[in-house]
């Protein structure tokens, strides 16, 4: 707390509105506990019994009371480039950059183990070869495939039509000469020159020469219509499947080239480097570990965050608020800023409408991001500690009173104030606190002088406050431990 006389202003601190309850609970146990003591304490001293220390007070006046949540955070950068492991799988880190470090354009940040890449090169290399081979055989039984089906339409088939239609013309010649000669036996027979056995043999001639006619024309038609047909498909046949084995030997072909290429070039990721000048920082490492994921021996995987480079000319802090007094935040408010050996002015960016999860070694206290823009500022470094005072309210020319003066019960908030006739009790309307003030809207007048351990020297604090507690508690169990004291 900051007190300035001259403008009778009041700054308060605040981290959260329950801390006060805890206190003031903390306070009644005590003051009950003391209770507890005095009567059981032996009276054997009464005249010690008058000799008390003046009462602790302090006189109500008006102010400025100006009401702020503090919380710790940490500087970072709003922009940051992000260097990821760009090879598949996980990889063994053998050499990084110190964090913290400048770097200029094409220098080495990051290079990864190599030895299981270069095997997987070798692996992949043979294999492309050997699917290539592959590929070329099946591309040259596809073009052999290809030219059977002119050679047997312009050669084999041709040349049995060919054959066949010579065959047929030389039948039909036969079956002429042997008609005309069955002709000329017929008349010569008829004139006595020639016997029946011979023109009977004649006319078998021409019988057989018909029949042989008959089956040139058949193998034409045979071939024509049923032979070519059963060739071209099987011709066709070997086409198709000699292009589906081309086709299947190129894509693994094709593959293969692929991881092998792809394997050369994570051989090249392996050796990271930036593109531009900065600062270089390692990610933050989760809250339990003591030592970042980014070292040397350290495993990593693909499209994880390796290094960032902060812009600095974009800063912010990133602090945490407390659920209790997180919907006072609101994106605009002023905050002060202090890291070690400067303080500025910054505001409220943003604030988280989920809260981050909660985690049991911090109490499974459930807070909310929120984001304090910084001005552009030199030598401001991420992961700089810093503390955050953002201020909530601004009360003006108000009546306040400290909270250690006031009592909490069930039937409202009590005060005691010191008058001529003794100690008089207060019942408060309050408005707005803190963890030291907060403002009277009605009880009390400027220049009254209130008791401000009540609890510790105010009997009737002390009754009232044992009320409220017997209330909250199990009835019986108070009321049996107050007899067994009585």
């Amino acid at each position: 707390m900051s007190t300035d006389v001259g403008s009778n202003t009041l700054l308060v601190q605040r981290t959260s509105p329950s801390r006060r309850r805890i206190v003031t609970l903390l306070v009644i146990i005590s003051a009950v506990a003391l209770v507890l003591a005095a009567r059981l304490i032996p009276r054997t001293a009464p005249s010690q019994s008058h000799q008390r220390s003046p009462e602790p007070t302090y006189t109500v006046t008006r102010g400025d009371l100006i009401v702020t949540v503090t919380e710790q955070g940490t500087l970072e950068s709003a922009e940051n480039t992000e260097i990821k492991c760009r090879v598949r799988g996980r990889n063994t880190i053998i050499w990084v950059i110190e964090s913290g470090s400048v770097v200029k354009p094409g220098d080495k940040l990051v290079r990864l183990d190599t030895l299981a890449i270069e095997d997987a090169i070798a692996e992949r290399t043979k294999y492309a070869h050997l699917t290539r081979s592959g590929a070329e055989r099946a591309k040259a039984d596809v073009a052999r495939a290809e030219l059977a089906i002119p050679e047997y339409l312009e050669g084999r088939y041709r040349t049995q039509l060919m054959n066949l239609e010579k065959n047929l013309a030389i039948a039909q010649s036969d079956e002429l000469t042997a008609q005309n000669m069955l002709t000329h036996a017929e008349t010569m027979a008829q004139r006595g020159y020639v016997s029946g056995l011979e023109l009977q043999e004649k006319r078998f001639a021409v019988t057989q020469a018909k029949l042989h006619v008959g089956i040139m024309q058949t193998q034409i038609k045979e071939l024509t219509d049923f032979t070519k047909a059963m060739e071209m498909e099987t011709l066709q046949g070997n086409l198709n499947t000699a292009q589906a084995r081309y086709a299947a030997e190129a894509e693994r072909a094709q593959m293969d080239a692929a991881r092998r290429d792809l394997a050369l070039t994570e051989l090249e990721r392996c050796v990271i480097r930036t593109e531009r000048g900065g600062l270089v920082i390692y990610p933050r490492t989760k809250g339990w570990k003591r030592t970042p994921d980014i070292e040397e021996g350290a495993t990593v995987h693909q499209d994880q965050v390796l290094l960032l480079m902060p812009d600095l000319t974009k800063m912010q802090v990133k602090v945490g608020v407390h659920e209790s007094i997180v919907k006072r935040i609101k994106p605009g408010m002023m905050a002060h800023i202090r890291i070690p050996g400067r303080t500025m002015v910054g505001e409220v960016a943003t604030v988280a409408s989920v809260t981050r999860p909660a985690i049991w070694w911090s109490g499974n206290v459930v807070k909310y991001d929120t984001i304090i823009k910084l001005p552009s500022i030199p030598d401001l470094k991420p992961g700089m500690s810093a503390e955050v005072k953002i201020i909530v309210d601004q009360h003006e020319d108000v009546l306040i009173i400290p909270v250690t003066a006031v009592v909490d019960t069930a039937q409202g908030a009590f005060c005691w104030v010191q008058t001529t006739d003794g100690t008089e009790r207060r019942s408060l309307e309050l408005g707005d606190n803190d963890n030291d003030f907060a403002v009277v809207l009605a009880g009390l007048q400027p220049g009254e002088v209130v008791v401000l351990d009540s609890l510790a020297s105010v009997v009737e604090a002390q009754a009232l406050a044992l009320k409220s507690i017997d209330q909250a508690l199990p009835g019986t169990l108070v009321e049996q431990e107050t007899d067994h004291v009585d």
